[in-house]
This record gives C-alpha cells, structure tokens and sequence, in this order.
C-alpha cells in the first residue's frame, strides 16, 4: 500500500516557532537534514509516516492536527465564499485551504468580519421590521445580544456547579498550583505548545489580551496590573481546558442568537478564570474565615479586589454555600457596566439606582471602603459595600478608567462579616430602587419625579426637592 504524503509545512513552521527551535536544531530532533526540514515547511516537501510519529514522540504534537488536509477555519471560510456576493469569486476550495493553513491569522480575521457584516445586516433587518412597519412600534423594543446576556445572567443564580467541579478537576491534574500564574503558563507550553509574553503599550495599546495562531503565543498588555495579567493568562486556559463543560453549561442558558451565545461563552470563560484561580473549598473556607473581608482575600489569592468580590457572589454550591452577596459596578458617569448576584439581582426590591448609594460616594475617597447599612421605602435592609477600581495603567496624558463596584447582601446576614459588624452603630441611609418609583418626600437627593404621584406645582409652596408632588 503507498504511503499517504500530508504537506502541512506551515503548521510544522508554527509548531517550530511556538516552541521557540531553530530548523537546524529541530531537523537534529527529527533525524533529518535542515535542508530538508526546510523543503517540508515551504510544502515542497510531504511529511511522511515516520516524520509524523517523530514530530509527536518529541514536540507532542496533535497528529491529527498535522493530517488534517485544512486548518481549524476552512469550513468557516468555505461558509463564508458560499454567500452569494462571494460565490463566484474561487474556481476551487485549494486557495481557501491554502489560506486556512498558511495564514490562520488572516483567516480568522476573515471570518470575524463576515461574521459582523452577517450580524449587523440582522441588527439593520429588525430595525427596518420595528421602524417600517405599521404601527410603527418604539425601538425602546429591540434588545441587542448583549442585553439578552445581561438579563438571563442577572436574573439567576451567579453559581455554576458543573463549572466548578471541571475546575477543581482540572486543578486536580497540575503538579503545583500554589504558584497558579507559573503553573497555568507552564500548562499552556507543555500541553499545547502556547507560549505567554506581555507585551508593551506601544506594541498592543489598546489590547488585554491577544492569541496568535501563527506563532502560538499569547500577548498579554504590560498596562494590566498582575492580578489582571494572571487572570488573562487563566481566561485563556479555562476557554481550553474546560471546553466542553462551558458549552454544557451554555447550553442550559437558551440564548436565542448566535451572537448572544458567544458572548455568553466569554463570560463563562471568565466565571472558569475565577474558578482555577480562587478555588471552590478553599475560598469559601477563607472566605467564612475572615468574616468576607474582600482586602484580606485577594491578597491572600493573589487576585485584584474585584475578582475576589465577585467570587464572594458566586459561593452558592449546594450544600456548601455563604452569604448570598450581589454585586454592581458603576462608572463616573453612573452608567451600570454588570450586576449579578448569589440568587439573581434583587433588582425588585433594591434596584440600585438611587444616587444615594455609597456606590457614587466612593468616587470622591478613591481606594477607601465605604459600608453602611441601608433601608428601602418597603423596609427592607441591606448592608452594601463600596471602594473604586483602577483600570489599566494609563500612559501620561490619557485618561485613567477608574469604576466603583457596590458589594451587597441582606442586612439580616450582614451580621456575619466584618463590615456588618462595623456599621452596626451607624443610622440607617433611607434610600430607594430609583426616582422615578420611589415616594420618599422631601429628598434632597431626588433627580427625577416618581411615575406613582401628580407633581404638586402650587406657586406658593416650595419644597426641598425640584420635583415635589403630592
């Protein structure tokens, strides 16, 4: 029988230059000339049975990667010259093959900008149904992705016990994960021939996180603090480690687009960062330990204060849970950026738009934790939790990002962290879910009139607030 010739020297050149060997060092491995391990990566040359077995017994190098007659996009490319605007353009699929494989950067870029061009014709289709036709209904109507994602996200549990158990599993197999930065870097170039390099302002400015296919390397911006480096490098190995369980999970989301799911997957990618770098058992014991003090815990993580607050929400495993925190995070401007919660954002009963919130104190004590206990029209309590976050490093003369996160539970439970126990003397802060569905008279903070009650407009009466009413 005649022996099968593959020709994949282009991912042969990127398997070498991932690894960082040079032709000759790498034809020594193999037992062969560097003249003709350079005929191989120009295609001039097959990669033969033996060779195959070798680049695997030595690189640990995925054969059927290798056999593959395309690279990983050529089904999206040959998707996307299907079109009809594109159809007519190759006689063949060998330039798409030749493409797929030479240059997978360029392919995937391909393939980003059809998929937007796709998405965007889809967006400009519901607004022509919405603005078009009869009756002529508001765009108040339309939800982008994004909004679809944000809501199904806020209105359940942050807590995903699949998750959690794939990475707990996961961190079962690694030799030592005290230093977790180290070890899922070392993961990344044994397992899959990935190697991490930061990278300065000037060569990524305006990036966190980049991978690139061609050189198997992942960038990471030197503009992150450590904290948010680690996490980067973590997002990375949670999208490959624990593939299939945030598919299963995204899956049980019933996203109704694409679109949608995709950005689902990224925040599931995430929620897996925060599982490998701040594991289940033993968060929720340190956690329980120092009374939820969020200061002690991320150093004692080594992760930023906003990661371990947001990993203090999802402490909801089935018997083994902790106090049922929630979360909101603000920019200057009062713009929600993300809410989530243990069991859902309360958006009924707290809402957390009212501008009395310590949320929007914290932007004039930068970097100090503002706590107290605050009461909703209906009586309900609830201790929050306030302190700016930092964005990347700002090089001189740009502005800096800087948000304020609010840390929240019921005040009932408050009792068992440090910060209950602090603001316990302190009165009350009466607040409300917003303006416009809060009837507190007389606050000095009111922005807008309550949608409940007539203003009382009477000329000779003038009240605290510009919208009085009666």
């Amino acid at each position: 029988m005649a022996e099968r010739k593959i020709f994949a020297g282009p991912k042969v050149r990127r398997i070498r230059n991932g690894l960082g060997v040079t032709q000759s060092a790498m034809a020594e491995a193999l037992d062969i000339s560097p003249s003709y391990l350079n005929l191989i990566e120009r295609n001039q040359r097959p990669l033969t049975v033996q060779l195959l077995l070798k680049l695997s017994a030595v690189y640990r190098v995925d054969l059927e990667e290798l056999r593959s007659e395309s690279g990983g996009s050529l089904g999206q490319l040959k998707e996307i010259f299907a079109d009809p605007l594109l159809v007519g353009e190759l006689p063949g699929d060998q330039e798409l093959v030749e493409v797929a494989e030479a240059a997978p950067n360029a392919a995937s870029g391909m393939v980003k900008l059809y998929r937007a061009y796709r998405e965007q014709a889809a967006r400009l289709s519901d607004l022509t149904s919405l603005t078009g036709g009869e009756g002529q209904l508001p765009l108040a109507g339309a939800r982008l992705p994004a909004d679809e994602v944000r809501d199904v996200l806020e209105r359940r549990s942050t807590c995903f016990p699949q998750l959690e158990a794939a990475a707990e599993a996961f961190l079962s197999t690694l030799a030592d994960a005290r230093d977790l930065a180290t070890t899922l870097k070392e993961w990344l170039r044994a397992e899959r021939g990935i190697g991490v390099r930061v990278l300065p302002v000037h060569v990524m400015p305006d990036l966190r996180r980049r991978f690139d296919r061609h050189s198997m390397r992942l960038f990471v911006s030197e503009r992150l603090s450590a904290a948010d480096q680690a996490h980067e490098i973590a997002i990375e190995v949670a999208t490959l480690a624990l593939r299939e369980t945030i598919l299963a999970e995204l899956e049980g989301l019933a996203l109704s687009t694409p679109e949608a799911r995709r950005i689902a997957r990224f925040e599931l990618c995430r929620y897996g960062a925060l599982a490998l770098s701040m594991p289940y058992a033993s968060f929720l014991s340190a956690a329980q330990g120092t009374r939820y003090d969020i200061d002690i815990l991320r150093a004692r993580f080594n992760v930023s204060f906003a990661q371990a607050a947001t990993r203090l929400t999802m402490l909801q495993r089935p018997g083994a849970s902790a106090i049922p925190f929630f979360l909101m995070e603000i920019d200057a401007a009062g713009n929600r950026l993300r809410r989530e919660g243990a069991q859902g954002f309360p958006h009924l009963r707290f809402g957390g738009n009212c501008p009395k919130l310590n949320v929007h104190s914290a932007f004039l004590q930068p970097g100090q934790i503002l706590a107290e206990v605050v009461e909703m029209p209906d009586g309900a309590r609830y201790l929050t939790v306030s302190r700016t976050l930092e964005g990347p490093s700002a090089p001189f003369g740009e502005r800096i990002r800087r948000t304020a996160l609010l840390v929240g539970c019921d005040a009932s439970l408050g009792e068992g962290a440090v910060y209950g126990q602090a603001v316990s003397a302190q009165p009350l802060v009466a607040v409300g879910p917003a303006c416009r569905l809060c009837e507190r008279r007389g606050c000095l903070s009111r922005a807008e009139p309550p949608v409940t009650r007539p203003l009382g407009l009477d000329e000779m009466v003038a009240g605290l607030s510009s919208f009085d009413f009666q």
